[in-house]
């Protein structure tokens, strides 16, 4: 599987304009600025591909790109306070319906900046993971910021700061250093090659 073979299909706003799911989707889904853009664009080696933005909540869509046979997923951020309340409901409602359409879920990448506590609404989506049943694992952003001690202890915070902890894959994660980029290739592969 070649990442540097990614490239954008397309952005679909509401539950209707989704595609039916044939290939294999890998779920990015987080915080707004929590990093989701460049988790992606680092894993695919891009600058761009992915569109970050400095003010969160910019993605307001499903994006989809595609990778040889497999796509990945971004879903719109959630929780960012300054998007209007109507806004937020069309967000919930996408995100809703494309979770609760018959796709082929392969793995949904978590993202919690591992800086803080999660939010309410990280451990509200890791709960309705756990209950239905879908494959995850939890790729910890922003691990530049800390040392290697700092990453060792918040892990270990972690564990006990999110429901079942000590039994999810927790992924330190950096766009800018590099950390965790294999070990996310790895397991996407690994699932892929399966």
């Amino acid at each position: 599987m070649n990442f540097n073979n990614a490239v954008f299909v397309a952005s679909y706003g509401t539950a209707n304009q989704l595609p039916l799911s044939n290939n294999l989707e890998f779920v990015f889904c987080g915080r707004s600025n929590v990093g989701k853009s460049s988790l992606i664009n680092k894993l695919v080696s891009r600058k761009s591909l992915a569109k970050t933005s400095s003010s969160p909540g910019k993605t307001a869509t499903i994006n989809f790109f595609k990778i040889d046979d497999i796509f990945f997923v971004d879903l719109p951020g959630y929780g960012y306070a300054k998007v209007a309340k109507t806004e937020k409901q069309r967000w919930s409602k996408l995100i809703d319906a494309y979770f609760a359409s018959h796709r082929e879920f392969a793995l949904i990448i978590q993202l919690i900046d591992i800086r803080h506590k999660p939010s309410d609404l990280d451990i509200v989506m890791i709960n309705f993971l756990i209950e239905s049943e879908l494959p995850f694992v939890i790729a910890l952003t922003k691990a530049d910021k800390l040392s290697k001690t700092a990453i060792l202890k918040r892990k270990e915070e972690l564990m006990s700061e999110i429901p079942y902890g000590e039994q999810i894959e927790m992924i330190p994660f950096s766009s800018v250093s590099g950390l965790g980029v294999s070990s996310l290739q790895k397991i996407i592969e690994e699932i892929h090659n399966a």
